[in-house]
């Protein structure tokens, strides 16, 4: 009996702990590290759209900025998400620049560590599109208004004045939803104005400055944001805080689709299949170039590919391969290495940090390419052109000289070798004969007109 009574209180304070644990809300934190791709984009979108039905959606970043069509799916899935999404520069020492800036000023609520930045949002350019000219802040004859600063030095590229104009109006649209300072976001599109913790939290740019999780969850406590669904009051005391693991297809997506990976991958393929073409039979060069370029081409889809550039890759490849083959006197392979170089630049030329590829990698693959292309494959295609010396292919198209008389089956003899032979046409002792072919050790033979040899016995 006395056994029985702890048994049942300890089930009764399960039971009673149990709502508790059951009720305590739960938030979900998201990392962002590095350059903003695809695949972080897509991995974040997954993220939010599960997270519906928690309390709370914290994005930790420490950003250089990303791809503009990356950013723009981040911040739509932010803008339809029904929980509020915290935007975290964090930890001390991280950034929130470019792309990350416009984050920041999209979600419900911005706080940066101390010692963070944000800001420099000025876009960059995309396949191969001029730079802007960004006018700097210490020049005497600058103007004052962030609105008209840029309007001397972009006046004379359309293109560039309009790609500003349309990321200031984003950047100012989002500042007006949440609330923030329009005015410094201008700023930080047309004239790349970046901010600390503070100066960000003093000018309104911020909601709030935190140095830890716990510490950011203390002060969201109590605070109304507006969602999609409405307004929601923050309850951020007894938080559950859960990392989310990015799935293994946005790894191997982030993997592949980075610049140099891809652009590796695309080589593989290009010259594994060349390879197979060149060798059927080989199959290995064939399976490992097929699968390389499915992948590279996968990547491609999800990256600001340059159409002139790959054009230009594949032209240079195919004038070095045209140079083993036509004696061009290096015309040929000069152009094919000019042609892969500039192609290899122009490829994914973004200007955004993390999406280009290693001049080191474009300069020692078009070395290597060059080398073999026009020294290792001529040598090869030359060897393959001398004449045969051994082997029984080398007999084809000799002479030599019949060692008897016969109708149709006889004796020859070729390089002091004596075969059986076989012939269409009667052959006489001691006529020249010519090998038209052979068929296991019986040479198919033909007479050489007016040539006559006398045979020793």
């Amino acid at each position: 009996m006395y056994r029985v009574i702890p048994v049942l209180v300890l089930t009764a304070l399960m039971l009673i702990a149990a709502p508790a644990i059951q009720s305590a809300p739960v938030a979900r934190l998201y990392d962002i590290q590095g350059a903003i791709g695809p695949a972080v984009a897509e991995d974040i979108e997954h993220a939010i759209a599960d997270a519906q039905g928690q309390s709370l959606f914290i994005l930790r970043m420490d950003t250089p900025g990303g791809l503009d069509l990356a950013m723009r799916r981040i911040i739509q899935a932010i803008l339809a998400s029904a929980i509020p999404v915290v935007a975290y520069v964090a930890p001390q020492g991280a950034r929130a620049a470019s792309a990350g800036t416009y984050i920041l000023y999209a979600s419900h609520i911005a706080a940066m560590a101390s010692a963070t930045n944000l800001g420099a949002a000025t876009p960059v350019r995309i396949g191969g599109m001029p730079r802007p000219n960004i006018p700097k802040p210490d020049v005497p004859d600058a103007p004052n208004d962030p609105k008209k600063a840029p309007e001397s030095e972009t006046v004379n590229n359309p293109m560039q004045h309009k790609m500003i104009n349309d990321a200031a109006a984003y950047l100012r649209s989002l500042a007006q939803l949440r609330g923030r300072n329009a005015e410094w976001a201008e700023q930080a599109v047309r004239n790349a104005a970046s901010l600390s913790a503070d100066q960000a939290l003093k000018q309104g740019v911020i909601d709030m400055i935190a140095d830890d999780i716990p510490q950011l969850l203390s002060k969201l406590d109590g605070r109304t944001v507006v969602t999609s669904q409405g307004k929601v009051v923050l309850k951020t005391q007894g938080m559950i805080v859960e990392t989310v693991e990015r799935s293994w297809r946005s790894r191997l997506l982030a993997v592949i689709s980075d610049p140099n990976v891809a652009y590796i991958l695309m080589l593989l393929g290009m010259y594994g299949l060349f390879f197979e073409l060149a060798n059927p039979g080989f199959i290995l060069p064939g399976v490992i170039g097929g699968i390389s370029l499915l992948l590279a081409l996968f990547a491609f889809q999800v990256l600001p590919v340059n159409i002139a550039g790959l054009g230009l890759i594949g032209l240079g490849i195919a004038f070095m391969i045209a140079e083993a083959f036509i004696p061009s006197f290096g015309a040929l392979g000069l152009g094919g290495v000019i042609a892969f170089v500039a192609g290899s630049i122009m490829l994914m030329d973004t200007g955004v940090p993390g999406y280009g590829i290693s001049m080191l990698l474009i300069g020692s693959v078009a070395f290597v390419s060059a080398l073999f292309f026009i020294l290792i494959t001529s040598m090869a295609i030359r060897a393959r052109m001398r004449p045969i010396v051994s082997g029984a292919e080398e007999l084809l198209h000799e002479s030599g000289i019949a060692l008897e008389s016969f109708e149709q089956y006889g004796r020859v003899q070729v390089h002091g070798e004596t075969w059986q032979a076989i012939s269409d046409q009667p052959v006489h002792k001691g006529d020249a004969v010519r090998v038209t072919g052979r068929n296991g050790l019986t040479l198919k033979i033909t007479i050489i007109p007016h040539t006559t040899t006398e045979v020793q016995s």
